[in-house]
């Protein structure tokens, strides 16, 4: 019973990571696809391959931090698997209603949840959490920062030169921003799954520790974010690339550039932070630089409302998810 239930929980989690990728195909390509460098389906298939290619670049520090979110005593396959469920469910309202809401947050804020509900709340490791909590607020207001600094430098280097000579450079250096955005992506948000799935063999002694995580966690889990990348988020895809603000080359390569350099960071410090949330604050940065009006304030507005409730719905949905396997099958 406990292996197929090991088993479920970790096709929950493959799945999770599938939907991540769909999900948030829209922070790989948006701007890309945007500004018209690649079409829809080649600027899927260039972020997928840079997502899978992320294995070999990053350290599993993301994936580390993430296992470590509650108390290995409080971790069990029910908590696991009431968070995953939780987790996806947010996930596909999210991508169904069209609102880039992060995937990271409502995977922290299940798998917490549904611990809680188990053990209560001293189970949860806030010195491991209150970073990702802070990066809420830091992760998109770096990416706008940096976006700006890097666009307003640009726009200097370049201001003698001729438009259509400066939009062909930017054309192909945006490829080169983009394939370095999602490999900070995959870099990230692969290894998440990669901690979710590491804690369960853990609470089943299967291994001792993460430094025991066995090669096919991290290749399925690349795997699948690059599988589900390809099959895009059109929906978010477009609120992404059309209606925060409208992007030239110029622009989608300071948005991307600036999102892999944040990206790049937190995961060299294992913080797990949203790649949804960078990416949004990227593209505001390099709206910015056009003019204050050239961002749609009032659809950011919403799309933050959608960051503030992740953590705290995922965590009360997963809690109930456990209440009702607690009760039906536990008891």
């Amino acid at each position: 019973m406990v292996t197929t239930l090991l088993i479920v929980v970790i096709a929950l989690a493959i799945i999770f990571d599938f939907i991540n990728g769909f999900h948030d195909a829209a922070n790989s390509i948006a701007t890309i696809v945007s500004t018209k460098v690649l079409s829809p389906l080649t600027a899927v298939l260039w972020a997928a391959f840079f997502n899978f290619v992320a294995y070999f670049i990053f350290p599993l520090h993301v994936a580390d931090t993430i296992a470590k979110t509650v108390d290995a005593s409080a971790i069990s396959l029910a908590v696991v698997g009431s968070g995953l469920f939780a987790a996806i469910s947010w996930n596909l309202l999210t991508w169904r209603l069209g609102i880039p809401s992060s995937s990271s947050h409502t995977l922290i804020g299940g798998f917490a949840g549904a611990a809680v509900a188990h053990a209560g709340f001293d189970v949860v490791r806030y010195s491991v959490i209150m970073p990702t909590l802070y990066f809420i607020v830091l992760a998109p207001l770096i990416g706008m920062i940096m976006s700006y600094l890097i666009s307003i430098i640009t726009m200097h280097l370049c201001k003698r030169a001729n438009p259509s000579k400066v939009d062909k450079i930017f054309r192909r250096l945006q490829l080169l921003s983009a394939a370095a955005y999602s490999l900070g992506h995959g870099g990230n948000d692969a290894q998440k799954v990669m901690g979710i799935i590491g804690a369960a063999l853990i609470a089943q002694k299967v291994i001792p520790g993460m430094e025991a995580l066995p090669m096919w966690v991290p290749l399925s889990c690349h795997a699948a974010i690059s599988i589900g990348t390809m099959f895009g988020g059109w929906k978010i895809v477009k609120t992404m690339g059309q209606k925060i603000t409208k992007l030239s080359p110029f622009e989608g390569f300071s948005a991307e550039s600036a999102g892999a350099i944040t990206l790049f960071s937190t995961a060299a410090l294992g913080i797990p932070v949203s790649t949804t949330h960078t990416i949004t604050g990227s593209i505001m940065g390099a709206g910015i630089t056009k003019r204050i009006s050239a961002v749609r304030w009032g659809v950011t507005f919403n799309i933050v409302w959608a960051w503030i409730l992740t953590i705290p719905v995922s965590a009360l949905l997963a809690a109930f998810v456990y209440w009702i396997v607690d009760t039906i099958f536990i008891k």
